[in-house]
C-alpha cells in the first residue's frame, strides 16, 4: 500500500506540476507553436511527443541524479536515514505554504533566444524533444517547489526511491500529450481549455497545499515535536 501512495503521489505531483500556469502556458505556447510550422497533423503529433518526451526525461533524469547521488554516498546516506525523517514535517509545510502563496518565490530562470528557439522547431522531433528537455529544467516557483520540496523528499523516503522521479516523469507528460493530440486532430478552443484547466489548477493546487501542510504537521508533531 506505502508503493503505491509513493507512485501515485508522484504521478499526481507532475501532473500538478504540468497544469501549473506558468509551466502549462509554456507547454500550449510550444505545441501550438511547433503546430504552426509543421502542415501534417501526424508530424505534429510526433513533434509533439517529442517535445513531451523531452520534458519527462528532464524531470527524471534529474531527479533520478540527485537521489542516486545523495543515496550513494555514505556520509549523506547515513545523514538522511538519521534526520530526513525530521525534515520532512517542515518541508511539506513550507511547500504547502508556496503552493497556497503565502511564501512567494522569485526565480528568474533562463529563456531561450527566438533563434535558437526557431532552429529547434525546425529539426523535427529531435528539436522538438530538446525544446522540451530545455523547457522543463526553466522551473517556477511552484514547478520547482513541487519537485525539490516534495518529490525528492519523497522519493528518499520511499521504497520506490529512484523509481519516483520517472513516475513523476510521465505525470508531468499526460497534459502536455492530451494538448498535442488535440492539436493535431485540429482542436481549435485552446484557450477556452487553458482558462478551464487554468481554473481547476487554481483549487487542486490550493487543495494539495492543505494537505501538504496537515501531513506536514502531524510528522512534525510525531517525529520533532515527540507529541505522540
Amino acid at each position: 500500500m506505502g508503493l503505491l501512495i509513493s507512485l501515485g503521489s508522484a504521478l499526481w505531483l507532475g501532473i500538478l506540476t504540468s497544469i501549473s500556469p506558468c509551466p502549462l502556458a509554456t507547454n500550449i505556447a510550444a505545441v501550438s507553436f511547433l503546430s504552426k510550422k509543421i502542415t501534417h497533423p501526424f508530424m505534429v503529433l510526433i513533434s509533439g511527443l517529442g517535445y513531451t518526451l523531452g520534458r519527462m526525461v528532464a524531470y527524471a533524469v534529474l531527479g533520478w541524479v540527485i537521489i542516486s547521488s545523495l543515496l550513494t554516498i555514505p556520509q549523506a546516506a547515513q545523514f538522511l536515514q538519521k534526520y530526513m525523517v525530521k525534515a520532512l514535517g517542515p518541508i511539506l509545510i513550507i511547500t504547502g505554504l508556496i503552493l497556497l502563496e503565502v511564501i512567494k518565490l522569485k526565480l528568474s530562470g533562463f529563456t531561450l533566444s527566438q533563434k535558437h528557439h526557431n532552429k529547434l522547431v525546425e529539426s523535427g522531433a529531435l528539436g522538438a524533444f530538446l525544446l522540451g528537455l530545455i523547457f522543463a529544467l526553466a522551473f517556477c516557483p511552484v514547478s520547482a517547489a513541487l519537485f525539490f520540496g516534495s518529490l525528492i523528499p519523497l522519493a528518499l523516503n520511499s521504497k520506490a526511491g529512484t523509481l519516483l522521479p520517472f513516475v513523476y516523469g510521465i505525470g508531468t507528460g499526460l497534459p502536455v500529450l492530451g494538448f498535442a493530440v488535440a492539436i493535431a486532430l485540429g482542436v481549435t478552443s485552446m484557450s477556452h481549455w487553458f482558462h478551464r484547466i487554468t481554473k481547476l489548477e487554481w483549487y487542486t493546487r490550493r487543495i494539495t497545499g492543505v494537505i501538504f501542510i496537515i501531513v506536514g504537521l502531524y510528522y512534525t508533531g510525531i517525529y520533532v515535536l515527540r507529541l505522540i
